[in-house]
């Protein structure tokens, strides 16, 4: 019993000092227990850590349309069509709103309501917050033209679909 725990105990440190023997290099991002001498330079001894590596899949290569290609079908100038109303309609009463924002500000010097006449800070409060609203609008003004511009135009729009029902 003795001898086949001894045995054990000897085959088991042995395996042991046998694994603790094995170098891992890294060199850049590969691993490897080999290294030659051109590579010991740029290689670095990993000490006292186990390294799994594992290689990644590559993905299968999809069929979706290059980056400047669209789908041209009726559902998709039908969609486009749609969110041009909506974008026009959106730009319209911005461009309202942006009107009367500039009238109450009245070129920075807006009426004066109520308690404002006493209390200057709360007249310069709400100049200061006009003024932002206005800047705000102004770059939702923008933010949707920009949107619109990289839309179809309405007229390519009608004359493809009107081309696609004959």
């Amino acid at each position: 019993m003795k001898l086949a725990f001894s045995l054990l105990w000897l085959a088991s440190s042995l395996f042991a000092a046998q694994a603790a023997d094995e170098r891992i290099f890294r060199c850049g991002n590969e691993y490897t227990n080999t290294v030659t001498e051109e590579q010991a330079k740029s290689c670095k001894l990993i000490s006292g850590a186990n390294v799994t590596v594992i290689q990644a899949v590559k993905p299968p290569p999809t069929t979706a349309p290059a980056a400047g290609q669209r789908k041209d079908t009726p559902e998709q100038r039908a969609r486009e069509a749609d969110a041009r109303l909506i974008l026009e309609s959106e730009l319209s009463k911005a461009e309202a709103k942006q009107a009367d924002l500039l009238r109450e500000y009245n070129d920075g010097e807006p009426e004066r309501q109520g308690a404002e006449g006493r209390n200057n800070q709360k007249y310069l409060d709400r100049v200061a917050a006009l003024k932002a609203a206005i800047a705000r609008n102004d770059g939702d003004i923008a933010a949707i033209k920009r949107e619109l511009s990289r839309l179809p135009s309405s007229a390519t729009a009608g004359s493809a679909s009107a081309s696609s029902a004959k």
